[in-house]
């Protein structure tokens, strides 16, 4: 029997499960030796926010939090300044802070996911999803390749240059 996977909107209620998520994620990457959220970044805090602003989503499998991102709209002032190029300038979807469960890593819970935002992005009539990553977070790197994101150049974000990727969805 397949899992039921669903993409839905955080609740304040979800916020410690997502900061242990993203706490795991801090530590994945720093023993993978990445500078990307070694800093303080994000933090609860900055969850909190992402809820309060009707950013946070998580993904589920049978009502159970595997993934968590940020999806914003229309609304990242340091995409406006690109070395490099957009593929577009219409209205698009903003990927931050995607992080795994450790109990469903290596699952392809993160391409379920892109693939639960293509459907909201296209179902909602906005044209892209624009994501940045760290040079070095080769996992992110490869799921961006895979699924068809084109790298359109740099973008500097508070804790330095990004590796920014556009997938026009309509």
């Amino acid at each position: 029997m397949n899992p039921e996977i669903k993409l839905r909107q955080a609740e304040i209620e979800d916020r410690n499960i997502i900061w242990k998520i993203i706490q795991q994620s801090i530590e994945r990457r720093r023993q993978d030796g990445s500078t990307q959220w070694q800093n303080g970044y994000p933090n609860l805090g900055t969850v909190e926010s992402d809820i309060a602003k009707g950013f946070g989503h998580v993904l589920t499998v049978d009502g159970e939090i595997a993934v968590y991102a940020a999806l914003i709209l229309n609304d990242e002032p340091a995409y406006s300044t690109i070395e490099g190029a957009w593929l577009s300038d219409g209205e698009f979807v903003v990927v931050h802070r995607v992080a795994v469960d450790e109990k469903f890593a290596g699952q392809g819970m993160v391409k379920k996911l892109f693939d639960q935002i293509e459907e909201f992005t296209k179902s909602h009539g906005i044209q892209s999803i624009k994501v940045d990553t760290n040079h070095d977070n080769i996992a992110m790197l490869k799921i961006l390749e895979g699924r068809g994101y084109s790298y359109c150049g740099d973008v500097l974000l508070r804790d330095g240059m990004r590796k920014a990727f556009e997938k026009i969805i309509i």
